[in-house]
C-alpha cells in the first residue's frame, strides 16, 4: 500500500545508509500544528549553521511517523496539538527512543512532565531567539555526550532539572489544592497567543476537540479536549459536573434538583447547566461541603 504524506506535514528524505546527513549538522524536525509557529521556528534556526531542518509535521501522528522514519537528531516539539499532543507523541515512540527533544509551546505548566520524558529544554511561546538558541546549544551538548557518541556522561541532566524547577516556581500554572487557581491557558488562533487567567473562566463547555471558555462576556474557543483540560485543573475550584461542561465553583450561585436525582447548577450571572448522572457525586460532594 502506498502512503502519501499528510497536507499537515513536509516529507523528510531519509539520508544515505552510514553517510551523516548534511555532514555533522545537527538534523532538526519541527512539530507545531500552527504554519506560522512552524515558519518561524525555521526562520530562527536558519541563522545556525550547525543546525538543519530535515522537515515539519503539523500533528502529532505524522510527527510519530516521520521521526521512526528518518530518526532526526532533535524535535522541536509542541505541546498542545489536536488527537495526539506533545507527550503522547513522546509515549507513542517511547522515551529511550526519542531523540533530543525541545519543547516549544505556549503552556508554561508542563515543565515538570516535560523533564520526565527527557527533553532537553523547554521555551515557551512566543519564542525568544536568544533562548531558542540557548536550548539548541543545549541540545548539541547533549547529543554529543550520549553513549556511543563519544562523549561522556550527561552532565546536562542535573542542570536541566534545576532550570525546570526554577520555571515551576516562577510561572508554573500548577495551583495548591482547595485554593483559587492561579495560573492562565493559551488560546492559540489566527498566528496569535491570547492569555487567559484561569480564575476568570466561569465555566466550560465541550465541543468535540476544542472546548469553549466563557469568561464573563466573552467566548474563546481553545482546541484542547474536555478531559485533557479537566486534568489539568484537578485540585482547583474547577468541577466537571457533565461530559460536556466544567464549572467554577466560586461563579455557583445555588444549586436546584432536578429530574431523576440530578440538579441544576445556576451561576451567578444567570446560566443554568445541567449535571450529568456520572458526576451527580462530585456535585452531591460539594453540596455536603
Amino acid at each position: 500500500m502506498t502512503m502519501r504524506p499528510s497536507p499537515a506535514s513536509t516529507p523528510i528524505p531519509s539520508p544515505a545508509p552510514g553517510a551523516p546527513a548534511e555532514g555533522r549538522r545537527l538534523r532538526a524536525l519541527i512539530v507545531d500544528d500552527e504554519r506560522l509557529a512552524r515558519e518561524r521556528l525555521r526562520e530562527l534556526l536558519a541563522d545556525d549553521a550547525d543546525v538543519h531542518v530535515i522537515g515539519e509535521c503539523g500533528n502529532g501522528d505524522d510527527a510519530v511517523t516521520a521521526i521512526a522514519r528518518d530518526h532526526p537528531d532533535l524535535v522541536l516539539l509542541d505541546i498542545q496539538m489536536p488527537e495526539l499532543d506533545g507527550f503522547g507523541v513522546v509515549r507513542r515512540v517511547g522515551v529511550e527512543k526519542m531523540p533530543a527533544v525541545v519543547f516549544v509551546t505556549a503552556h508554561d505548566e508542563h515543565a515538570v512532565a516535560a523533564f520526565e520524558v527527557h527533553a532537553v529544554d523547554y521555551v515557551l511561546k512566543p519564542v525568544d531567539p536568544d533562548r531558542l538558541a540557548e536550548a539548541v546549544r543545549r541540545a548539541k551538548r547533549r547529543i554529543a555526550s550520549a553513549p556511543g557518541s563519544g562523549g561522556g556522561a550527561r552532565d546536562d541532566d542535573r542542570d536541566l532539572r534545576e532550570r525546570l524547577a526554577a520555571l515551576v516556581a516562577e510561572v508554573s500554572a500548577a495551583v495548591v489544592p482547595g485554593q483559587a487557581p492561579t495560573g492562565r491557558l493559551a488560546i492559540k488562533g489566527e498566528g496569535r497567543v491570547v492569555f487567559v487567567r484561569i480564575a476568570d473562566v466561569d465555566w466550560v463547555e465541550a465541543m468535540d476537540n476544542y472546548v469553549r471558555l466563557h469568561v464573563g462576556r466573552d467566548v474563546h474557543m481553545m482546541r484542547e479536549t474536555l478531559s485533557n483540560l479537566e486534568a489539568r485543573l484537578a485540585g482547583t475550584t474547577f468541577l466537571r459536573i457533565h461530559r460536556s461542561s466544567i464549572v467554577n465553583i466560586d461563579r455557583i450561585r445555588e444549586v436546584q434538583p432536578w429530574f431523576a436525582g440530578d440538579y441544576v447548577v445556576i451561576l451567578n450571572d444567570g446560566t443554568k447547566l445541567t449535571t450529568g448522572r456520572r458526576y451527580r457525586a462530585a456535585v452531591q460532594g460539594l453540596l455536603e461541603r
